[in-house]
């Protein structure tokens, strides 16, 4: 690698971490190319009822909603190398069932349901220990870069997947049989991952401590958690920023069709759009050599005010131009909020906290998607994104003063002027393990 090139991808010097990122990337693929199918598949199956495709989302995402705390216990407790390789099969499984069942014509809607729940259980898993693992294959000097190009992976996957499942769906007819083929490659492409998990040199891996057995542990998770202000803040930026400003799905569908009333076509530009400035944002992420605080904030208010300049643009041509700003900014709050996470707590914790990042920033959707909908049809689509920026910014803005002015040492000390200090040296709740297992 030339010296332009490596502060991007120095990661990928990591011989462990380069062969995970290459199954990464074809899961990614697929999994997008699922979401294309498996949508189309209930649509098929239910007449173009969008209830059944609302009630298959929710049944997808309740289980990280739900198993969160669980899954980031198992994370901490068992080596996540193994427990990756066991989500694998978990999530393999119900993909190749339910593309079986498209493919010989037998797929009814509530086999999507069940099948969708199942899928969900296993990313509940998945995701805590996923996330935790990077750190144990690249150290904390290069995790920054590492959750960056963790990050474009997944946002390179939205760009070419869906496009790869919608154009093999018409090649193939556009029927339900058709998304069987999808659904069975993205089930196929869980090998890769399991074949690059197994080429991993595991001498070479940083596994933390497992975390104690017995009772309570989960409960330890929660109390690490809120006796850290600094983490709290970061979570509730979270919470705001996901539940209220990223429902793009949502809010472009409404401006496309209501606002500038354009077609299918023309929404779908937006998505792309979208999705190469979070591939943007993404890339700038690994740059970074480690984030702070300070960058979760701001980015989420770069994020707050773009989203509700968005919302009063006046034509589909500036609305576009001005998404790839608004994934820029939206994925270095993702980024950096979960890189800072993971740096600022005990290794023991990591899987825990991990989880709970997930539940917070997944598990509001269906609380904010609901809630952003109504505003759309009440006061119009414009309102949905000068809404949702206005709740995200003001959520930010009123995290940051409670939990700064809580505890101002830990806040400086985890992210100002020394983030390489020992983060037990600057907590009593870490300093005093004692306390935190009682």
């Amino acid at each position: 690698m030339n010296g332009r090139v490596r502060p991007t991808f120095r990661a990928l010097a990591i011989r462990n971490y380069r062969r995970y990122a290459a199954g990464a990337l074809v899961s990614n693929t697929g999994t997008w190319m699922q979401r294309v199918g498996q949508d189309w598949l209930v649509l098929q199956l239910s007449s173009g009822d969008g209830t059944a495709l609302g009630i298959t989302t929710g049944l997808q995402f309740l289980p990280m909603l739900l198993l969160s705390p669980y899954a980031g216990l198992v994370a901490d407790r068992f080596p996540k190398h193994r427990v990756l390789l066991a989500t694998q099969l978990s999530m393999a499984v119900p993909a190749a069932l339910l593309g079986l069942l498209a493919v010989t014509g037998a797929a009814q809607t509530w086999h999507v349901y069940l099948l969708a729940l199942l899928f969900g259980v296993g990313t509940a898993f998945d995701a805590p220990a996923r996330q935790s693992f990077v750190v144990e294959m690249v150290g904390p000097d290069d995790l920054p870069n590492a959750v960056g190009l963790n990050s474009a992976s997944f946002n390179l996957g939205r760009v070419v997947g869906p496009a790869v499942a919608g154009g093999l769906i018409a090649l193939l007819g556009s029927d339900a049989e058709a998304t069987g083929w999808v659904i069975l490659l993205n089930a196929a492409s869980y090998l890769a991952v399991v074949v690059s998990l197994r080429a991993l040199d595991l001498d070479r891996l940083q596994p933390a401590t497992p975390a104690r057995r017995g009772p309570g542990a989960i409960r330890d998770g929660l109390r690490y958690v809120r006796r850290r202000p600094d983490l709290m803040m970061v979570l509730t930026i979270v919470f705001f920023v996901g539940t209220f400003g990223l429902n793009f799905q949502l809010t472009t569908a409404l401006m496309a069709t209501e606002v500038f009333d354009k077609g299918a076509g023309a929404y779908g530009l937006l998505g792309s759009v979208m999705a190469l400035g979070s591939l943007a944002g993404a890339l700038f992420a690994a740059r970074r050599a480690r984030p702070r605080g300070r960058l979760v904030v701001g980015a989420a208010v770069v994020f707050s005010l773009a989203e509700i300049v968005a919302g009063v643009l006046p034509s589909y041509l500036t609305f576009a131009l001005w998404l790839p700003l608004v994934g820029i900014s939206a994925l270095t709050v993702i980024t950096a909020a979960n890189a800072t996470l993971q740096l600022a707590v005990a290794p023991e914790m990591r899987g825990r906290v991990a989880a709970l990042y997930m539940m917070i920033f997944m598990g509001g959707t269906p609380l904010g998607a609901p809630i952003v909908g109504w505003v759309g049809e009440t006061f119009g689509a414009r309102w949905t994104l000068v809404g949702g920026g206005g709740l995200a910014l003001v959520g930010t803005v009123v995290a940051t003063i409670v939990f700064t002015r809580r505890s101002g040492l830990v806040i400086r000390a985890h992210f100002g002027r020394h983030p390489r200090l020992d983060v037990r040296a600057a907590d009593p709740v870490l300093s005093q393990p004692e306390r935190l297992a009682g």
